[in-house]
Order: C-alpha cells, then sequence, then structure tokens
C-alpha cells in the first residue's frame, strides 16, 4: 500500500503582529454634525463626525415608506429618530450641528425630531444653494 502524500503550502511570510494589525472598535464621538437633505420626494439624514466621516445615516425610503409618503413631515422626524439613535447607541454622540439643505417639507420635523432623541443641538445652518445670476454668457458683450 502506497502511502498518501499531502501537499501543504507553507507560507515564508512572516506572520504580521498584533501591533500592525488595526482594530476596529466603536469611535467615541461626543459632538458632531447632522446634514439634512430634504427634497418634495425624500428626506435624508446623515450623521457626521466634526470631519465628516459617517457614523449614521438614514431615509425616508429606508425606513419603509414608498411613494408620496417618503416626502412627507412624519418621514423625515422617523428618519431622523433612526439615525440618531444609532449614532447616540453606537458612538456616544451627545451635541450636533445642525446643517439642512432642501426646501421639502421635512426640514423642521427633522430638527424637532433631534432633540427628541435628547441630543443638545448647538447650531442650525441652512445651507441650501441660492440662485444668484449666474456666470457671464459666451459671446460678446452687447453695447
Amino acid at each position: 500500500m502506497a502511502e498518501e502524500v499531502k501537499n501543504e503550502v507553507v507560507s515564508t511570510e512572516p506572520k504580521a503582529s498584533k501591533s500592525k494589525q488595526a482594530k476596529k472598535g466603536k469611535r467615541i464621538v461626543n459632538a458632531g454634525a447632522v446634514h439634512i437633505q430634504a427634497t418634495f420626494n425624500n428626506t435624508i439624514v446623515s450623521v457626521t463626525d466634526k470631519t465628516g466621516g459617517v457614523l449614521a445615516a438614514s431615509s425616508a425610503g429606508a425606513n419603509g415608506f414608498r411613494g408620496s409618503k417618503k416626502g412627507t413631515a412624519f418621514a423625515a422626524g422617523v428618519a431622523a429618530e433612526k439615525a440618531l439613535e444609532t449614532a447616540k447607541k453606537n458612538h456616544a454622540l451627545n451635541s450636533v450641528d445642525v446643517y439642512v439643505s432642501g426646501i421639502g417639507l421635512g426640514r423642521d420635523a427633522a430638527i424637532r425630531a433631534i432633540s427628541t432623541v435628547g441630543i443638545k443641538i448647538d447650531s442650525i445652518t441652512d445651507v441650501t444653494p441660492t440662485q444668484h445670476g449666474g456666470v457671464r454668457p459666451k459671446g460678446e458683450r452687447k453695447p
């Protein structure tokens, strides 16, 4: 009877030490920012740290609202509550700056939802882009 030969691959590279492997743990973020994008069709809420790294995000569509119900104030409040509860639970968030963009119905409802979760609002800033007449049109100036 012939003996079976097992082919084993032996790596010649040294194993990475524990100091080189980065442990991916929960970050503790005391202060952050909430970005609310309120359109007529949906409301998107993103919770970030001060540098812009996203901690949690939610939208009306992600919470089960479909069609024209996504653009309602109630759906925006539910989306904001879910994103902020996740950030508070996982990252110990307790104060935020709020940046609101857009002209949808969910603007005020999302801001109210922040205070119901128990997170302190430091400032509220409207960053909705406004029209300014645009750039100079191409071509020769007319007298």
